[in-house]
Parts: structure tokens; sequence; C-alpha cells
């Protein structure tokens, strides 16, 4: 976790609402994804690769002593929940949090804003009290909510989505942008990882066991094209669990640009571009993309990084 720049944490020296002390702040951010480089069944486990993109959740923390309790927007369930199983875990149920959130990536889309909102609301509540948690503590409670992304892990990383079995950091992300399309429609996660799709990832293990050999020697490699043929395989192999009708487009468009590949959420319905940051393609490509898909919810530019939680000032 990288230490904040100048001061976005406090101690209990201050008086909050209704004359509370104020224990402790903090505002932590967490990056979204575009989909993921590769998803499928290794060895029986389920996993994902992470695609950390620079698409933030930001999440204040601020720990009073008139609790118990959570305070948090509408329909923020899951952060209020992961907040209290850090405070329980925390052995500090008797105080009251208060969350702010602020969180633009979409929902629905395979672009992981539930699991910034989650890795960040976790950190922040151990940063209000003084601890700092690890990427594998954040894990933990916030796979006890719901299936997450691995966001809350280092660089690039080999996941399991769903009960934290495999947490691998594969290394640094190459130097890659994504142009991301959202071609219309949403995915309830939820939904989607409550129903059973086991044998159809078996079903193309063979694609996704290459898919992973590729990401890992391109990202041990630092290299953009090894790491786009491994997402291909993979965004292709996983038409089996999930359609995506217009992927073939996407992937002409791909080759017509000089893209190194593309990715897709898998459980989601964002696809991504896939290009060497060192050839300066992306202004461009975004501009062609507008183009080539006029009838595009959105579309985006992204830089590929590294995942991990990050305290940040609440002014920043």
């Amino acid at each position: 976790m990288v230490p904040p720049s100048n001061g976005s944490s406090s101690g209990g020296n201050g008086t909050g609402e209704n004359g509370a002390v104020l224990l402790g702040s903090a505002t932590v951010r967490a990056p979204g994804v575009c989909g993921e480089l590769a998803q499928g069944v290794v060895e029986g486990i389920h996993f994902l690769v992470t695609c950390p993109i620079d698409f933030y959740a930001r999440v204040k923390v601020d720990i009073y002593s008139d609790g118990p309790g959570v305070e948090a927007p509408e329909d923020c369930g899951k952060s209020v929940a992961a907040v209290r199983r850090t405070l329980a875990q925390l052995k500090r149920a008797k105080v009251r949090a208060k969350l702010t959130i602020n969180n633009p990536i979409p929902r629905g889309k395979g672009m992981g804003s539930s699991s910034a909102d989650l890795a960040a609301a976790i950190a922040a509540t151990g940063l209000a009290l003084g601890e700092e948690l690890s990427p594998y503590q954040i894990a933990q409670i916030a796979l006890s909510i719901e299936p997450t992304d691995g966001v809350m892990m280092p660089g690039i990383a080999l996941f399991d989505h769903r009960a934290g079995v495999i947490r691998e950091s594969l290394g640094p992300p190459p130097p890659m942008e994504i142009v991301a399309l959202d071609l219309g429609g949403t995915v309830d996660t939820v939904q989607f990882n409550m129903v059973d799709r086991f044998g159809r990832w078996q079903s193309v293990g063979e694609q996704t066991t290459e898919a992973l050999r590729l990401l890992r020697k391109g990202i041990a490699d630092q290299d953009p094209a090894l790491v786009g043929q491994g997402a291909s395989i993979s965004a292709e192999a996983s038409k089996i669990v999930l359609a995506k009708p217009r992927l073939a487009e996407v992937q002409e468009f791909a080759k017509s640009v000089g893209a190194v590949g593309v990715n897709v959420g898998h459980s989601g319905t964002i696809m991504g571009v896939l290009l060497d940051a060192r050839e300066r393609r992306g202004k461009s490509t975004y501009h062609k993309a507008l183009e080539a898909f006029p009838d595009a919810d959105a579309v985006y530019h992204f830089r590929l990084l590294g995942g991990g939680v990050q305290q940040v000032s609440s002014q920043d």
C-alpha cells in the first residue's frame, strides 16, 4: 500500500457529529478493471488474471466513538457489510463508521466497480483505526461478501475470485494501453456466479491453459504482444460461457489498428483493444473506435497498471 503524501488519516483528537469523538479517518482509492486478461479453471480451481486500469473508486471512512453502526449512501450494502466485517476482525465493532463513496466506474459491465468499492472500504477502515491490512486480508474480507476481482493484489495477479485459494502476483504490468468498448448491456455478476459453469470452463481448459502460459511469459518478459495473444485466446474461449455477439467486430477493428490483441469481461460486457504503449497509438485508436462504433454506450482510453489499494489525501 502506498502511504499518503500529506496526512490523509487522523488520530482521535477531534470532535465529530453530535459531539462524538472522531477516532480516525482515511481515504483510499482502488482501481477498476477492463474485464480480465484471462479467466477459466486451472487444476479444478476458478481463476482470473486481473486487468487493472487507471479508473478509480475512492472511499473515505471516518470512525467515531458513538457506535456501533455503519453509515453509507443508499445502495452500498456490500460496502457496509465489508466495513462491519473489518471492524469485527479488528475487534472494534463498538465504534461507528461513516462511509463517503465516490465511484464513477459503471456497474454491471465487468469493470470491477463493486470490487473496487469493497477493497477501498476495507482498507480505509483499517487505516482509519491505525491498521494497514495486507492484500490477502483485504481479499479474504471482500470474498466473504461476494466473488471479487483481485484489484487489491499488487501488479497483474492470478486470483481465485471465488474462494481466494490462488493469490499470486505475476509481476508489474507491461507498457500497455487499452481502448475499451462498452457496446451495451449489463450482467449481474452475483447472479452470474450463482450458476454452475464449471463444466463449460473445463471444456475450454486447453485454451485457457495456453492463455495463462502466454500471459505469465508476457508479464515476466514485459512483452505486450504475448499478453495480447494470451488475452485474445481467453476472450475467444469465453464465448462458451457468456455469449459475446460483437466480439468478431472488435477483433477485426483491433487488427485494423495494429493492436496486440483483445480482452473481455468474461462475466461482463466490456471489451478491450490492447495496445503496446510504446507505439503511442492510444489516442488515435480511441478516435478511430468512436468512428467505428458510433452506437457504443461508451468508449474509453485506459492505461494498464498494477493493482493494489492506495491511501490518498481526501483533497486529491
